[in-house]
């Protein structure tokens, strides 16, 4: 897996999630990005049962990525992270006495998947309770595992088709001891929708967006 970033992109002025995905799909089809199939990340939230210290409950979020479909991620709220196995979720209801799913807390992204050249770009609908709450933008650079080395190029490649929503470099590379030159892995993606989805959760519903 490549350098990547993960940004939640605005609505175009006066159109719903769709249209404006649809509008996204055109430049990218525009540029010469071919349509590769779909994808799906989404997100269960629980929250830690019994907690006699009157201390705040600290929430863990169990992730799943069509990319990665024989494993899932657990990621405890301010660390640590596990990767786990696919059927982690079946671990969880027997744990149901120690953590709680927080029922309508699921949120989830799912669309359409591009290449272009050596991108992978992905654009996804995020929705919450059935309705929709935003829109996803994921973009890899394939050959790359250091975003020191590539940041540059892979902000002109987003203008292209993001135009002035090109996002600001993710906070989850710059915070790592050794900086942008250190090597990437699928915490970081994770990492990036856990903070969009979390994100999108405290927004209002979009109008006339009910699936």
């Amino acid at each position: 897996m490549g350098v990547t970033c993960v940004c939640q992109l605005p609505l175009a002025e006066g159109k719903s999630v769709q249209q404006t995905i649809d509008i996204l799909h055109k430049k990218l089809e525009q540029l010469g990005a071919v349509k590769q199939g779909s994808f799906t990340v989404d997100c269960e939230t629980y929250h830690a049962t019994g907690n006699a210290s009157g201390q705040p409950t600290k929430l863990l979020y169990v992730m799943h990525n069509s990319e990665t479909p024989l494993s899932c991620l657990a990621l405890f709220e301010g660390g640590p992270c596990l990767t786990a196995d696919g059927n982690f979720d079946v671990l969880m209801i027997k744990l149901k006495s120690h953590f709680q799913n927080a029922k309508g807390h699921k949120v989830e992204s799912r669309g359409s998947r591009y290449r272009y050249c050596d991108f992978l770009i992905k654009v996804g609908a995020v929705t919450m309770s059935s309705s929709a709450r935003g829109i996803s933008v994921e973009v890899e650079y394939c050959p790359c595992v250091v975003p020191g080395d590539c940041w540059n190029l892979m902000k002109e490649f987003m203008q292209s088709f993001l135009g002035p929503s090109i996002p600001e470099l993710p906070s989850v590379f710059s915070s790592k001891p050794e900086g942008l030159y250190a090597p990437v892995d699928c915490v970081d993606t994770m990492t990036q929708y856990l903070e969009l989805f979390g994100r999108v959760r405290k927004q209002q519903v979009l109008p006339g967006t009910t699936r």
